[in-house]
């Protein structure tokens, strides 16, 4: 008899298989960075089309097979519709899937990082915050979640607000990170460190950002 389990989680990535299925990557509470395989899921009107789609967050119930998950059912609690109707929202969202996928891992705790991208993605889903705010925002604190963030150092040029803007960023949970706004002048400052912290950091390329920096 296949024994289930069930998973809280989102998909960061899903690619087709055969003629039918899909291998999606979730990111979960339970057991971090997962594969699974979604059979029959690309068939029209199968139950798993929607929710094996990149953004959908809610339970899902999987089996063990003899060398991966296989993922029975789905019950998704928000597929972030909003981001589907928005072009550059939903390129920013891509990219901070690629970190998750980039930094994650099986077996591990990513509860942390978990919260971060689900916050993150109803900001961008929000028409009160700016798409660069949240960017900033979301690579700062996965960076700091990851134990690789640098500090803040004289060189780094930031004025009062913007260095009191990460301060608070290193010091927020999650759940309460998009609780404000900064000026113009704050927020160029940030972007142009976070690419600063972005470059050092990351060896590797986001397809999502390549096209993210040809659009802007």
């Amino acid at each position: 008899m296949q024994e289930f389990v069930v998973f809280t989680g989102i998909v960061l990535k899903s690619e087709p298989i055969g003629e039918y299925d899909r291998r999606v990557v979730l990111l979960t509470k339970e057991r971090g960075k997962i594969s699974a395989f979604a059979r029959g899921s690309r068939r029209p009107g199968n139950r798993l089309m929607a929710p094996t789609n990149p953004f959908s967050f809610g339970q899902f119930r999987l089996f063990a097979g003899r060398s991966s998950y296989n993922l029975s059912e789905a019950e998704i609690s928000n597929y972030f519709e909003a981001l589907r109707d928005d072009f550059i929202g939903a390129y920013y969202g891509m990219y901070f899937l690629e970190i998750c996928d980039y930094y994650t891992r099986e077996n591990n705790d990513e509860t942390g990082m978990l919260k971060l991208l689900y916050q993150s993605l109803r900001a961008l889903s929000s028409a009160r915050f700016e798409d660069r705010l949240v960017r900033c925002v979301f690579e700062l604190k996965a960076i700091m979640l990851n134990g690789e963030f640098p500090g803040v150092s004289g060189s780094d040029l930031l004025g009062e607000s913007a260095a009191y803007t990460v301060t608070y960023i290193m010091n927020t949970p999650a759940e309460k990170l998009f609780s404000f706004d900064v000026k113009p002048q704050v927020l160029e400052e940030l972007g142009h460190f976070c690419r600063k912290i972005c470059q050092r950091t990351f060896d590797k390329e986001f397809k999502s950002l390549e096209i993210l920096e040809n659009i802007e």
